[in-house]
């Protein structure tokens, strides 16, 4: 079996018509790189698995299909995606096709050579510079961005960025529960882990509708800022511990 370098983690959630471009850009920005492509169909009930499957069929072998019977949410899908990939690094994509693939290898080029360090980079947390979305998601996340940093202490200008690379080991020994997802940049610093910023492209979605309103995104933030605020206060292991030699 191949070893892969980097897999890529896409939750999906009624996103027929988006997947298809969007897998092929993955395709093509990766030509280069040992990779994978794990889609999770979080309980979509459109096209969705039907085009998955038909593009695995149609030849495209790197591509890995998960599917939960109902919704979990982004947060257990890339989760159960992380589970299952095979890569030493993950990189996490929307589903609506607004995340730029063209920007992973750049993310990847700032991690080369640091794996395995207890100093190296753990995550490269996308930046949206310029966003492509309506007026009222980008006051809604520039004020949730602003409470998170804040209270969290981040440094993080974008955690809602779906475009991150990070270190699978360190995905994993992170805390899982529901929207952990907007919460990684925080849970990795906290860990000891070194984060870097990268900008990245944002495009407007061609197809389908967010799945989330600014309300619900709203009122579901502040019970999750409450607990990780809690969680993190309540961690220690920022510090790690050095074996002394003889």
């Amino acid at each position: 079996m191949e070893d892969v370098y980097v897999s890529v983690l896409i939750p999906a959630r009624n996103e027929a018509g988006n997947l298809t471009p969007l897998l092929e850009e993955v395709r093509r920005a990766l030509a280069g790189e040992a990779h994978e492509i794990i889609v999770v169909d979080d309980g979509s009930d459109d096209g969705t698995a039907a085009e998955l499957r038909a593009l695995k069929s149609a030849g495209l072998p790197r591509l890995r299909i998960l599917r939960h019977a109902r919704s979990l949410g982004q947060s257990t899908a890339l989760h159960r995606a992380a589970l299952a990939a095979r890569g030493h690094w993950l990189a996490t994509l929307d589903g609506d096709g607004q995340n730029d693939p063209a920007d992973i290898p750049g993310m990847l080029a700032r991690v080369r050579g640091s794996e395995g360090q207890a100093e190296g980079v753990k995550l490269v947390a996308g930046h949206r510079i310029e966003r492509r979305d309506s007026l009222g998601k980008r006051w809604a996340s520039r004020i949730a961005n602003g409470l998170r940093r804040r209270v969290l202490r981040d440094a993080t200008p974008d955690t809602g960025c779906g475009l991150k690379v990070i270190e699978r080991e360190a995905f994993l020994r992170l805390p899982y529960f529901d929207h952990m997802h907007r919460f990684i940049p925080a849970l990795i610093r906290r860990h000891g882990g070194r984060m870097l910023i990268h900008p990245v492209n944002h495009r407007p979605r061609k197809a389908g509708v967010s799945k989330y309103g600014n309300l619900e995104r709203a009122l579901v933030g502040i019970f999750d800022l409450c607990g990780v605020f809690w969680l993190i206060r309540r961690t220690r292991l920022d510090v790690p511990a050095l074996e002394i030699e003889d």
